[in-house]
């Protein structure tokens, strides 16, 4: 059981004291009741604002369709970001809902968000193995020889110290490929591409662990059961 004006202000709805105008207007209500007083202690499941249930009151997972020249920032600093194409309350939660796989400007597809703390650290964590998709265009013919080399888990990337795990490469055709890994170096897919002389055109991620971005709609989100 929480507060009212605490829970509203925690999932983005208003701020504590805007909390006392939404009860005023009989706009919350608690097992169908107008609620009376914005310091009531209630159980979020009973809420509803405006007729509708609470939006993930314990906890929010979505799935999102990141289109090119986007940045996953919370910063106005660099241009557009996600965050404009997100509802526009999601910041305003307690914590925050944040990006999970980020994926720079110039990458498309499958992106998590989440205010749940655990989440995130499960997904970025470098011990957590998850295997992510990616769609690659590069700017000539691959060469099938890539397959063995992107296999064998011996791959030094510039300026690292330590080799690349194994990764999964299929040639969908000449110059399309799917990659499959476990890790999420800065710009890895691009780097492992580049060093050996292949540029990458175009980057689209298409499953993030048991995700899969599927016929979801660029700019568009889809909410998860979170695990």
């Amino acid at each position: 059981m929480r507060r009212l004006d605490q829970l509203l202000s925690a999932l983005g709805y208003c701020s504590r004291r805007e909390a006392i105008a939404f009860v005023k207007e009989g706009r919350v209500k608690l097992g169908g009741v107008v609620v009376k007083r914005s310091d009531q202690r209630v159980d979020a499941a009973l809420i509803t604002v405006d007729d509708q249930p609470l939006e993930a009151p314990d906890g929010l997972l979505a799935m999102f369709h990141k289109p090119v020249g986007y940045a996953c920032t919370h910063s106005a600093d660099e241009g557009p970001t996600i965050y404009e194409l997100l509802p526009s309350h999601w910041p305003d939660r307690n914590p925050a809902v944040t990006s999970v796989g980020r994926l720079d400007k110039d990458t498309s597809g499958l992106l998590l968000v989440t205010d749940i703390g655990s989440l995130v650290h499960r997904y970025t964590s470098p011990k957590s193995d998850i295997e992510k998709t990616y769609l690659v265009e590069v700017d000539r013919e691959l060469d099938p020889a890539l397959i063995g080399i992107f296999t064998k888990g011996d791959l030094m990337l510039r300026s690292e110290d330590k080799p690349c795990l194994p990764a999964k490469l299929e040639i969908v055709s000449t110059q399309t490929a799917r990659l499959t890994l476990t890790e999420g170096r800065y710009h890895q897919v691009r780097r492992m591409f580049a060093s050996q002389g292949w540029q990458v055109e175009k980057l689209h991620r298409e499953r993030f662990g048991p995700y899969e971005l599927g016929d979801l709609a660029e700019g568009e989100w889809q909410m998860l059961v979170p695990p």
